[in-house]
């Protein structure tokens, strides 16, 4: 019993989870996103290429194929009776060029989306790093800014910080300009040694007269 109230319980914590549930709604919506998009290839664009294709001269893309082999027709031996697709070997040119347009199209929208997704939560991010906290509120209001005011306040919030701002904090040297100041030390120790020379004391002999 114990087992199964954990088993359960666990369960509950997986699915309560935001990151579960949002993946669950981007599958949903993106089985929806996926069939509105494929029905704009198909049911709009296909026709119009089709139909270009029709003013070119051909029959559009369902006609982009190429058999391989002898051509199985409805009737055998009989041509006009039209080819059996299904039991005919060919290559499906039309086919392949209507889902590398799908692709296409997906990836295009998919790309606007999340270029606007973007530049949205990049606008609501900076909207929220520029508000003023509590306690930058309460300073605020003692200094008299209108706090209805939102561009005077976004100013008075930048002029608090940056009044506030910590000094900047010199970066510790690395492990290469340790290296190099100890050996440029090292070096002026052996120049200040070679430097000092002790001269021998000459001896000097008295001359008597």
């Amino acid at each position: 019993m114990k087992r199964v109230k954990k088993f359960f319980g666990d369960f509950k914590k997986f699915i309560s989870r935001g990151n579960v549930i949002d993946m669950a709604v981007g599958v949903i919506i993106g089985g929806a996103f996926s069939a509105i998009v494929t029905a704009l290839a198909n049911k709009i664009i296909m026709p119009l290429i089709n139909l270009l294709l029709s003013l070119a001269g051909g029959d559009g893309l369902e006609s982009a194929r190429t058999i391989l082999g002898e051509p199985v027709y409805n009737t055998p031996g009989l041509a006009e009776s039209g080819i059996n697709w299904a039991s005919t070997i060919y290559i499906d040119w039309g086919a392949f060029i209507t889902a590398i347009i799908d692709f296409i199209l997906i990836a295009f929208v998919l790309f606007l989306i999340l270029k606007i997704m973007m530049n949205a939560q990049g606008v609501l991010t900076k909207a929220s790093k520029e508000r003023p906290t509590k306690e930058e509120r309460k300073v605020l209001k003692e200094q008299g800014v209108n706090m209805k005011d939102r561009k005077a306040v976004i100013a008075a919030t930048a002029e608090l910080r940056e009044k506030n701002k910590p000094a900047p904090v010199e970066p510790s040297p690395t492990q290469e300009q340790l290296l190099a100041g100890i050996l440029e030390e090292l070096k002026k120790q052996n120049e200040a040694k070679e430097d000092v020379i002790v001269e021998p004391v000459k001896k000097t002999r008295k001359t008597t007269k």
